[in-house]
């Protein structure tokens, strides 16, 4: 439960953001500018739905415009408001600044229950809210680019990019307005997956940091960390998914908003992704303890947590019980200002949502300029990639049936080093390298600098000191 003087999640930004620009010698009224959100624009649209008019009230932030488009998702959520929009564009703002994605920082919202709705209905409101947006060039190729987020997906974003379309039905780069669509509509391979991947590849860098590791009080590699999720939906599986499947840790909790799991052991995730599926919730999963108050599965003891739904799920009221020494944010804002201040006294490391969680603007930006292009990555090169590689393996093969020399190829390097890259395998490896070097950068700050604790203050620093880096080369 949230303290009654916890810091709403906006002041909590506005605070991170004051702790980091102290430490920076920005001119008089910059650091001003890029603190503040530029514009929010709220709309109330109505929509005959069952026989009546239903009014629906939606948020689209900008937040900063050094960059431009601007980017960030659309959520469909009762818990929307302008605060939480505006905090999330800063974040956006930051985050794009520090994985070097070409981008302002923007944030949409809906004010709804997208359950309480069929996909017919669902898609009128969607649409409906794509047409105030568009018309005010709050959706565009060239000034503004939604995502999905929480209660949004694929399918909603394939929705908006048709209503664009529909609008403006000479612009060749339609397809563009909108990512995180689905791949026969404009996608990328690799999308859905994207943040979670991009959690992954964050805590393999992490953990080829020495300094960092040892401020964690961990050693070794992510094989047999044992790991807790709070929230599997898209990122949470994923990222629980792929750190089990191919790096070894053991998945000892899952929580998700009926009550948590627990196993020594190890849980199944895709079993328990299953059951979810099929019974709305993990009540009544057979091979793991459950616990009713799930938010009690993220105090037990365990390597890495991964908090992966709501923000402000380790406030005030819990973080002197969180054991976890690595903590890595794959939710945007899940540790509280206060609860950031308690963890690090403790001795936690906090890896921040702006890196942690990048993946998915990392993807999109990709998507974005695949749109643009109008071409399939891999599309022009793959082949005669393979053709090089042919050379290569019929040299190999003359040599290896030279008895005198009594060496062979290992067996499956040929059909591994002839296949090309598709556009999956160049979108991993796109985000792979984003997020390593964005790591370095943070890391450079937090073991160079003596005024530098944490790596969250780190990213700020990197990410402010590049925004405002793009504001003085535009004159400001």
């Amino acid at each position: 439960m949230t303290n009654a003087n916890e810091p709403s999640f906006r002041e909590s930004v506005d605070m991170m953001f004051n702790r980091a620009v102290a430490l920076l010698d920005l001119p008089p009224g910059l650091e001003e500018k890029i603190r503040v959100c530029n514009a929010t624009y709220t709309v109330r649209f109505g929509v005959r739905l069952r026989g009546k008019i239903e009014t629906f009230t939606g948020y689209r932030s900008v937040h900063s415009e050094h960059m431009e488009p601007v980017k960030g998702g659309i959520r469909f959520a009762m818990g929307v408001n302008q605060d939480e929009v505006e905090a999330l564009a800063a974040l956006m703002t930051y985050k794009c600044a520090l994985v070097e994605a070409p981008f302002g920082g923007s944030k949409g919202g809906l004010r709804i229950d997208p359950r309480q709705y069929d996909e017919h209905e669902l898609e009128l409101i969607t649409r409906r809210f794509a047409y105030e947006l568009i018309k005010r060039d709050l959706i565009d190729p060239a000034q503004n680019v939604p995502a999905p987020d929480m209660g949004t997906g694929e399918r909603e974003m394939a929705w908006i990019a048709d209503q664009y379309a529909r609008m403006n039905t000479t612009d060749i780069n339609a397809k563009a307005c909108v990512t995180g669509k689905p791949l026969n509509a404009g996608g990328i391979a690799g999308r859905v997956e994207a943040t979670g991947r991009g959690v992954q590849y964050a805590l393999r860098e992490f953990f080829r940091d020495p300094q960092g590791l040892a401020k964690a009080g961990l050693s070794g590699k992510l094989d047999g960390k044992r790991v807790i999720v709070q929230g599997l939906g898209n990122v949470g599986y994923h990222a629980v998914k792929f750190l089990s499947e191919e790096d070894g840790s053991k998945i000892t909790g899952i929580i998700e908003h009926d009550g948590g799991l627990y196993s020594d052991a190890g849980l199944d995730v895709e079993a328990v992704r299953a059951w979810i599926t099929e019974h709305g919730g993990v009540s009544g999963y057979p091979d793991a303890r459950y616990v009713e108050n799930g938010a009690a599965v993220m105090e037990e003891e365990c390597d890495i947590l991964i908090p992966a739904a709501l923000e402000g799920v380790i406030n005030l009221g819990n973080a002197g019980r969180i054991k976890a020494p690595l903590i890595i944010e794959a939710a945007n804002g899940p540790v509280t200002a206060g609860a950031d201040d308690i963890l690090r006294e403790k001795g936690a490391v906090i890896i921040p949502d702006m890196y942690a969680n990048a993946g998915g603007v990392t993807v999109s930006y990709f998507e974005w300029v695949k749109n643009l292009s109008h071409i399939r990555f891999g599309r022009m090169q793959r082949r005669q990639e393979e053709g090089r590689h042919q050379l290569v393996v019929d040299e190999l093969e003359r040599l290896s049936a030279d008895k005198n020399l009594g060496w062979q190829l290992s067996p499956n390097f040929k059909e591994k080093y002839l296949r090309g890259a598709d556009e999956l395998e160049l979108v991993r490896s796109g985000l792979d390298d984003t997020m390593r070097i964005s790591y370095q950068a943070m890391a450079e700050v937090w073991h160079g600098r003596d005024d530098v604790e944490d790596l969250r203050t780190a990213a700020y620093l990197v990410s402010i000191s590049k925004v405002a880096a793009s504001y003085r080369a535009k004159g400001l």
